[in-house]
């Protein structure tokens, strides 16, 4: 009897895959978690973000307030302040907007510096739809502090687009000192009637009197190229400017150009994925700072809205002088207590050993759950894929949600996305939320998954990100992994959660 008990167990084992469990992992207790790592205020939005490091190594994020119920006057700027990027400190509102009759009872993006003298400076977009008596719906506007609490507006230092250049469209000032050149530079969005969208440059001794120099880089591929800035990393100097629901880069040897722009300069993803970021550096470090849209009309579809929660994304210098990007390093702070790793067999192909996964897609695909996905956490892993094969990340799986959803390696296409898609389906959708990706340029890719509460950012070989609402992860839903297509291993997977 034992021998034939022994034998009918190890039959057992074969038939589930040389040892692989298979079936379900309970559904565990979910809770959301407030938001740390990507804030927005109660019941409104993150829009544009301004970014200002202080002299004690704080980094302000001067912002957009947005809301579902704009009147007449809109988006006040509201300010939150951070030393490590994953506590913030809400400070509230720090300007209001302007009455009807003023130019800016709406208030569009700028920047924030200091002078040699200590004072501080709000340079700002002035909207108002009247057009200010045939001067132009836009200008730049400017105030000043002494604390960057209470702000006074100087409305006689207000000016508009120069001649051959839109009247309505003209914002986003960034401005900052230039010790090559002895004065401040002032960058800023603006249509010029023949070449399209451009980054303006003007030039002051004190911060009042403009003059304007031209266009400092003037693509001739879009209709703006909204929230400019500019900055130096390595020897080369990058510009980072958005339009078409992205976020875009020019490089050029000299701060005053030419600029370039690589074959793939997104750093991230289309459709409000992430957008209007402008640069700080922190301790050393630069980082990219924009937000990820709040969902569109339906949930998980790839369709993002202007404003949402506040997005900051490490950028990488690269070998070849472009750049990439990557979760912030201080997140390691954060994320400091490791979450038990187990895995079964779901549907497929599917192998399971110590901490790594296999899944070879045949007539369908392959999944392995991993679990319920705690709320906030990161994971780390590697994976090999095939070169024409597809895998990923799947979300479901639980009483709540039961189907799965993939957020896409895709290899074949060279794409990551993510639209809310289940898994049988991969096949009959092209992808619409993406970013490029180049797949061939390793055999094996490194992999961070940052979670919290509905937000998911994948980084991949600290080159690209793809930043998604997936309420289907959230509620209770599990994590897995996947491959429809070719096979996939993932190997060395970790999950770090906050210490309780």
């Amino acid at each position: 009897m034992k021998k034939q008990f022994v034998l009918t167990a190890a039959l057992s084992v074969l038939a589930c895959g040389c040892g692989t469990p298979s079936g379900s992992l309970p559904d565990e207790p979910y809770e959301p978690v407030a938001y740390s790592l990507y804030p927005a205020p109660e019941n409104a939005y993150v829009g544009d973000t301004m970014p200002f490091v202080t002299d004690d190594n704080t980094l302000e994020f001067y912002y957009l307030y947005d809301t579902d119920h704009n009147g007449q006057g809109y988006h006040p700027i509201y300010k939150y302040s951070t030393k490590n990027l994953y506590e913030y400190k809400d400070h509230g509102m720090v300007l209001n907007f302007g009455l009807m009759s003023d130019p800016d009872p709406a208030i569009g993006t700028g920047s924030v510096m200091q002078d040699k003298n200590g004072l501080y400076h709000l340079f700002y977009t002035g909207h108002n739809d009247v057009g200010n008596g045939g001067k132009g719906k836009e200008c730049v506007m400017h105030a000043t502090s002494t604390d960057r609490e209470n702000w006074t507006k100087i409305p006689e230092d207000t000016f508009f687009s120069p001649d051959n250049y839109s009247k309505d469209d003209f914002r986003d000032p960034e401005v900052f000192w230039v010790d090559e050149e002895n004065c401040y530079w002032l960058l800023i969005a603006a249509r010029e009637n023949t070449r399209g969208g451009v980054v303006a440059k003007y030039t002051s001794s004190d911060l009042k009197n403009w003059e304007f120099e031209g266009p400092l880089y003037a693509p001739m591929a879009q209709y703006m190229l909204e929230c400019p800035d500019l900055f130096k990393m390595g020897d080369k100097y990058y510009l980072t400017y958005s339009w078409d629901c992205v976020t875009y880069y020019a490089v050029g040897d000299s701060m005053n150009g030419p600029f370039s722009a690589p074959a793939d300069n997104v750093l991230d993803g289309n459709n409000f994925i992430f957008y209007a970021a402008k640069t700080a550096e922190l301790n050393g470090t630069r980082y990219l700072c924009g937000w990820l849209g709040r969902a569109g009309l339906t949930d998980d579809s790839g369709v993002y809205q202007w404003a949402g929660n506040m997005l900051n994304h490490q950028l990488v210098l690269k070998e070849d002088g472009k750049l990439g990007v990557r979760s912030p390093e201080t997140f390691a702070e954060y994320f400091t207590a490791e979450k038990e790793f187990k895995a079964v067999k779901k549907e497929g192909n599917v192998k399971i050993k110590g901490n790594e996964i296999t899944v070879t897609a045949k007539d369908s695909y392959a999944l392995a759950d991993m679990g319920t996905r705690v709320p906030t956490m990161i994971l780390e892993c590697d994976v090999k894929l095939d070169p024409e094969g597809r895998a990923g990340f799947a979300f479901g799986g639980s009483e709540n949600q039961s189907a799965w959803t993939g957020l896409c390696l895709n290899a074949k296409e060279n794409l990551l996305h993510y639209e809310g898609t289940e898994l049988a389906d991969l096949n009959k959708y092209d992808a619409e939320a993406f970013t490029k990706f180049d797949f061939s340029a390793a055999d094996t890719h490194h992999i961070r998954l940052v979670c919290e509460n509905e937000i998911v950012i994948l980084y991949v070989d600290d080159t690209k990100a793809l930043s998604s609402r997936i309420r289907r992860s959230i509620d209770g839903a599990h994590i897995g992994v996947f491959c429809d297509q070719g096979s996939a291993v993932f190997s060395n997977i970790t999950m770090k959660i906050p210490q309780k």
